[in-house]
């Protein structure tokens, strides 16, 4: 296809989740691309117009650049779906999937993938004995949220039932999960490729929203320095995770490798991240992608009839 063959495209941007201000970052930025290469793409905030624009003003597709929720959980998807305006990235069911990280492990336990053990937690829960069977230190976060918003790390059982409340504030399932120490890995998928990977190497103990989106020290490492052939196993597994749950077009998975070479499947993002410490425009860069050309690649992904059922 052509840049002009897209039509009129909305990038859709912002939105009204706790992720708001780095889907504005993403979005500016994939606007930029696409107006670079002669896309008639122009910024459609659904926190401040009303959907339906869309297809009054004759939008032929929609890049979505919006996370989080009410942007990566389906519940935009479903509106462009009921529209007939085509889309990036994964349908209905899977974007409100990936997005719930509990219903997420039920799925990946199903079919043998690794993930952390866990404990669903709420006011009654008995948060000693939870913490004796997971063993400290535990991850306490929402399990419909990303960017690490609302999660705490806790080393002492004491501080379980505070770590709750801090979660609870963001969504009313609240995950806890056992802590695997090792290095974090993150896996782009464009297409049915899985991307080479990026090592993040935080330097404060925990990968928090500040580290992720505003830290200078924080260290990216692509290629990830693993030998090809363990990069390439946690590349397939990485597929067939992504896969389960019935996502397409493009994503990102994310791990946790043991000092002992076991991996642990802790999430997909079916809306990454595009800004400037952004991890698949790393991964895309190392594979040859620059971030104009990935941009364009992702808005193919929308070249898609959507009433055929396949979403």
């Amino acid at each position: 296809m052509t840049p002009k063959d897209f039509g009129r495209v909305a990038v859709l941007l912002g939105g009204r989740s706790a992720e708001r201000e780095i889907s504005l970052f993403s979005g500016t930025a994939v606007l930029a691309a696409l107006t670079r290469q002669g896309v008639d793409a122009h910024a459609f905030d659904p926190s401040e117009r009303a959907l339906e624009d869309l297809k009054r003003e004759d939008f032929a597709r929609a890049h979505i650049a919006l996370h989080g929720r009410y942007g990566e959980d389906g519940t935009v998807q479903g509106a462009l779906e009921l529209m007939g305006i085509p889309y990036t990235g994964s349908g209905v069911m899977a974007s409100a999937i990936a997005m719930d990280k509990w219903r997420t492990k039920l799925i990946w336990q199903a079919v043998g993938i690794p993930t952390p053990r866990y404990a669903l937690l709420d006011a009654n829960s008995k948060f000693e004995a939870i913490a004796n069977d997971l063993g400290l230190p535990l991850i306490v976060k929402p399990a419909c949220e990303g960017s690490t918003i609302g999660l705490t790390k806790v080393t002492a059982a004491k501080d379980l039932a505070d770590a709750y409340q801090r979660a609870a504030q963001h969504d009313r399932l609240v995950l806890c999960e056992e802590f695997i120490a090792g290095q974090e890995l993150t896996v782009a998928i464009l297409g049915e490729a899985a991307l080479p990977l990026v090592r993040i190497q935080p330097a404060v103990e925990l990968y928090d929203y500040q580290a992720k989106y505003f830290s200078d020290e924080t260290k990216y490492f692509c290629p990830s320095g693993l030998p090809p052939e363990p990069e390439r196993m946690i590349q397939q597994q990485a597929l067939m995770a992504y896969r389960i749950i019935g996502c397409e077009g493009w994503g990102r998975v994310d791990v946790m490798l043991t000092p002992d070479g076991r991996a642990y499947f802790l999430e997909v993002n079916t809306s990454p991240g595009m800004t400037g410490h952004s991890l698949v425009p790393m991964a895309a860069k190392q594979a040859g992608i620059g971030f104009d050309e990935l941009c364009l690649r992702i808005l193919e992904t929308s070249d898609k009839e959507i009433a055929d059922g396949s979403r």
